[in-house]
């Protein structure tokens, strides 16, 4: 019985890396081809004939890879990429916030840097527990926030109504 050595599959999407990463466990040579690249041939219709069209590359020495970094760098990419999209995240849930306090007419962001810091988290978790007083809710305000008060009442303003 022979053993497999070689591997081609088309880069769609993520479908290639589980593959991938097991194949390369079990240390078999597997090339990521571009779908592009092997795709101008009429005729061919279906995931099988696919298959055979790109094995037949394979053996005569047609394909040529994609780079795919080691295990590692796929590893650190995929945490990067991740981090990334929750930073994106939670900036949009912050332009949320602020969009919901700003219907409300509450200019916090007008005031403060940064609607969650300290102080405006215990600002908007005074609000939500139902102070609506702008005078208790500006002495809650920390550090250099202390310093914008009559600022931070003004802002604070639209609970009055």
């Amino acid at each position: 019985v022979k053993e497999c050595t070689h591997v081609a599959m088309e880069s769609t999407g993520a479908y290639w890396k589980p593959i991938y990463n097991l194949l390369e466990l079990e240390e078999i040579e597997t090339l990521v081809v571009n779908a592009q690249h092997i795709k101008n041939v009429p005729g061919r219709k279906t995931d099988v004939k696919d298959a055979e069209w790109i094995a037949g590359l394979l053996r005569h020495g047609l394909l040529k890879g994609s780079f795919i970094p080691n295990r590692e760098q796929r590893e650190l990419r995929e945490l990067i990429r991740y981090r990334r999209s929750l930073i994106e995240e939670r900036a949009r849930e912050v332009s949320r916030i602020q969009k919901v306090l700003e219907g409300a007419n509450i200019k916090l962001s007008s005031v403060a840097s940064n609607v969650l810091g300290k102080s405006g988290r215990a600002m908007i978790e005074a609000m939500i527990a139902g102070e609506t007083d702008p005078e208790a809710l500006s002495d809650l305000a920390k550090r250099k926030l202390k310093s914008k008060k009559a600022d931070l009442k003004r802002a604070l303003n639209g609970l009055m109504g």
